[in-house]
C-alpha cells in the first residue's frame, strides 16, 4: 500500500462522516473523512500510511452500522478522457 487515503465501501446510508472518523480515529489521526451520498461509499484520509495500513487491516470486513465494510487503498480519480461523448 503506497497512499493514506483509503475507500470504505458498502457502507449503510445513514452513516456520516462523523460516523467514520471515529471509527477510524483509534487507527491514528484522521485528516479527512467523506461520504458520497446515496452511494453507500466515503474515503477517509490518515495522516500516514502506516496508520493507513493498521486501520485497513483491522476494519476490512467488520460489521458496522448493520453492514460489512470494505476498506481498501483509495485508486486516483479517473480523468475524463477516453470517456465517449454520446
Amino acid at each position: 500500500m503506497q497512499g493514506r487515503k483509503l475507500f470504505i465501501g458498502n457502507l449503510d446510508y445513514t452513516v456520516t462522516r462523523e460516523d467514520l472518523t471515529e471509527l477510524f480515529s483509534p487507527y491514528g489521526e484522521v485528516r479527512e473523512a467523506s461520504v458520497i451520498q446515496g452511494k453507500g461509499f466515503g474515503f477517509i484520509e490518515m495522516s500516514n500510511q502506516v496508520q493507513a495500513e493498521a486501520a485497513k487491516k483491522e476494519l476490512n470486513e467488520t460489521f458496522f452500522k448493520g453492514r460489512n465494510i470494505r476498506v481498501d487503498e483509495a485508486k486516483p480519480p479517473r480523468g475524463r478522457e477516453g470517456r465517449r461523448r454520446r
